[in-house]
């Protein structure tokens, strides 16, 4: 995932389209360098304890120096039923690893003069479809599909559900085209989305004439030395198991709708080889397979608001940077069902490293990254800090309430609005954000209105006001848009939000006394039994459709069963519905019912709740959550 996900997607309902999301990355904490190991003996040692109290079955692992390699290895097991070691040989699944080479692919053809990053998607590949608004002045540009631009949501749930190897490019484009809709006018907000990639690698396609996967493996497999590297199932001998958590349940092949985004199957080898490539700016064993200045090209973004006014730092064309105990790497992470990667270089210190796992731990691959991190750093120089500036004069203008604005999967965004939910301030120099859900930030100005964290060797922050739209701040190199709301729209919606939730826990916890209540025949009257009998239903449903997320979560099956019409997928369609009407039915209920007929406490408390329920449904319905068709 990338650097922000850790902060961005901390929210269980509906969210298993970000779960199976294909990237991953975490925020890793302050590294110890007095801790660090000193020798790949040490490394090893700590690694393999990693994997032992994780329940990680196996790892894929190598490091890398611009004079050569220092550690290619497999540890553990490459499968736990015979009991398979993991080699250097051994293929991992690298998830969005698998993007970059979509960049490379378009580079080379614009060094070809065949294309150009600015060309119009439309006016390349009009059988293509997707659906942009703003199209005639802003239209989608091949760079907007490299840098996640584009508007486009990530894929849909069906869209990861589709699991067959037989379909082109083409077709896995004409199947999934509804996620496929610009938001906001291309080129000014970053939101990941696995589609971009899918319809560049169409393009480069249509003016190949060439496969888009064979154009890779003759291009960029076969020169850089990546041996074994595949987008295609290759041999089970030579491939690892996926697992779950327990280290035991593997999950069966996946074999990803879009090949070009999150495919490709690569041993240790092959990923030391791809290391040493960025590492010689494009050139392997004194060839030049790629010039460094597209290499220099694909690590600094163009597009967001941020970038367009001089942010360098953030994700340009399949590679994005991360800031880690004051390093500021290179490259790209991914994952898939049962499998995290990383793959990050210092271009200045002419170091990288590679790992992938064969469970989806985040855990394991968080302390992974930190223990190899901490190793190839030990004896390095951190950049400086930056000198801190004087606050800009409109700074303080931007002091207020926020809200995350570039969400990368719409049918989420009715949670992640209100958790991402930030106060701003301006004190003693620094630019304070203070989040609802997430850790306090401080930022300090480095130069104009761009800002980085108090360790951050590189500006990661801006303030903004394009086009007179209002007051926007992009984070983490533009990977997250923060919106400006009005305080009293924040402070009715931090309200109301725990109003509802309130409102939904006493329906709980009352129910028991209720029923009972119910039993004892003159302890309620029958219109009361009516008018509290509604709410519970509704937030019973509610209870259902949360459980049934979570049930399904853990499952091997988990993207089948959402993806496609089932009795999972089904039944939150039909919890849904049932908590809309069964919440219309209360307002009607209490609105007909005498006041006379209830008691004045059962009424008050009643209308409470009937109203949280009311708001709830309205707030569900706007964000297409009642009637959710995962399948669709």
């Amino acid at each position: 995932m990338l650097n922000i996900q850790k902060r961005r997607f901390l929210i269980h309902i509906f969210f298993l389209c970000l779960l199976f999301a294909t990237t991953y990355v975490a925020q890793s904490k302050e590294a110890d360098t007095s801790k660090a190991p000193r020798s790949i003996n040490e490394l090893q040692q700590e690694l393999e304890k990693i994997l032992k109290d994780t329940r990680t079955p196996g790892l894929s692992v190598a490091i890398m120096h611009r004079d050569g390699p220092e550690w290619i290895a497999g540890l553990g097991r490459a499968d736990v039923s015979d009991n398979r070691p993991a080699t250097a040989d051994t293929l991992f699944r690298i998830g969005s690893v698998s993007k970059a080479f979509v960049s490379l692919s378009i580079l080379k053809l614009v060094n070809e003069k065949k294309l150009s990053l600015t060309d119009s998607v439309h006016e390349l590949v009009p059988e293509v479809w997707f659906e942009n608004q703003w199209e005639a002045g802003d239209p989608v540009r091949v760079v907007d599909l490299l840098e996640h631009t584009t508007g486009w949501e990530d894929l849909h749930l069906h869209e990861y559900a589709k699991d067959n190897l037989k379909f082109d490019l083409r077709e896995e484009l004409y199947y999934g085209r509804r996620s496929r809709i610009s938001r906001w006018p291309p080129g000014t907000r970053m939101a990941y989305s696995n589609s971009g990639s899918a319809v560049a690698a169409y393009i480069v396609q249509k003016l190949t004439g060439q496969r888009f996967e064979d154009f890779v493996a003759q291009n960029f497999f076969s020169p850089i030395g990546m041996k074994t590297a595949t987008y295609f199932p290759p041999a089970s001998a030579t491939l690892t198991s996926l697992y779950h958590l327990d280290g035991k349940t593997p999950y069966p092949y996946w074999n990803i709708l879009y090949r070009p985004a999150g495919a490709i199957n690569a041993s240790a080898k092959d990923m030391a080889a791809y290391l040493s490539f960025y590492l010689h700016r494009g050139t392997v064993n004194g060839m030049q397979v790629m010039p460094a200045a597209s290499i220099d090209r694909m690590e600094v973004p163009t597009r967001t608001w941020a970038a367009q006014e001089g942010l360098k730092d953030g994700y340009g064309l399949g590679s994005y940077s991360s800031i880690q105990d004051g390093f500021v790497y290179h490259g790209h992470a991914g994952g898939v069902q049962g499998g995290l990667t990383e793959m990050a270089y210092l271009p200045n210190f002419s170091v990288g490293y590679f790992y992938s796992i064969n469970t989806d731990n985040g855990d394991a691959a968080i302390k992974i990254g930190n223990a190899i991190r901490a190793y190839i750093t030990r004896e390095l120089q951190k950049p400086p800090l930056p000198t801190v500036a004087s606050l800009p004069a409109n700074a303080s203008s931007y002091a207020g309430w926020y809200i995350s604005d570039s969400p990368r999967a719409k049918t989420a965004y009715f949670a992640e609005r209100l958790m991402s939910m930030t106060h701003v301030s301006v004190d003693d120099g620094r630019l304070l954000l203070t989040s609802l859900t997430g850790p306090d930030l401080a930022f300090v100005p480095v130069a104009g209105t761009q800002f980085r964290q108090l360790s951050d060797p590189v500006a990661t922050a801006k303030l903004l006001t394009p086009n007179g739209e209002g007051e926007f701040i992009q984070l983490y190199g533009g990977m997250m848009t923060m919106k400006r709301i009005p305080t009293w729209i924040a402070i009715t919606q931090i309200v109301l939000a725990a109003w509802i939730a309130l409102a939904l826990i006493s329906v709980l916890i009352y129910a028991p006394f209720w029923l009972l209540g119910c039993i004892r025949k003159n302890f309620f009257q029958p219109t009361e039994r009516v008018i509290l009998g509604f709410p519970l239903l509704a937030v019973l449903s509610a209870v259902i459709t949360v459980a049934i997320v979570l049930l399904v979560e853990g499952n091997a099956n988990a993207l089948s069963l959402l993806g496609n019409l089932t009795i999972w997928s089904g039944g939150i369609f039909l919890a849904t519905v049932v908590f809309a009407i069964a919440s219309i039915t209360s307002g009607l209920v209490l609105w007909y019912t005498p006041k006379q007929a209830t008691r004045r406490a059962v009424r008050w408390y009643s209308t409470s709740v009937i109203w949280a329920m009311l708001v709830s449904t309205a707030y569900l319905a706007y964000w297409g959550i009642i009637g959710l068709r995962t399948w669709t």
